[in-house]
């Protein structure tokens, strides 16, 4: 029996839900609307307006971002 441990911004999801109560998806409707932005722009807005972590923040926009970037190629 293996146990695949969840890497990389993923792993920081069930945290992320637990902390701030919302679903992720919720978080990345949230992060979609406010593009073009960029990165950190994004980070800044999740930690200003919303009180979420850097390292939560940071994880939501950059797996949000290279998600929509794989669906885009």
């Amino acid at each position: 029996m293996t146990t695949d441990k969840i890497k990389g911004p993923s792993s920081y999801f069930p945290s992320i839900e637990k902390k701030y109560g919302r679903p992720i998806g919720d978080w990345q409707a949230l992060v979609r609307k406010h593009y073009p932005a960029k990165h950190m722009e994004l980070v800044g807005m999740l930690k200003s307006e919303h009180g979420m972590g850097h390292g939560h923040a940071n994880a939501l926009v950059a797996h949000t971002l290279a998600e929509d970037k794989q669906a885009a190629a």
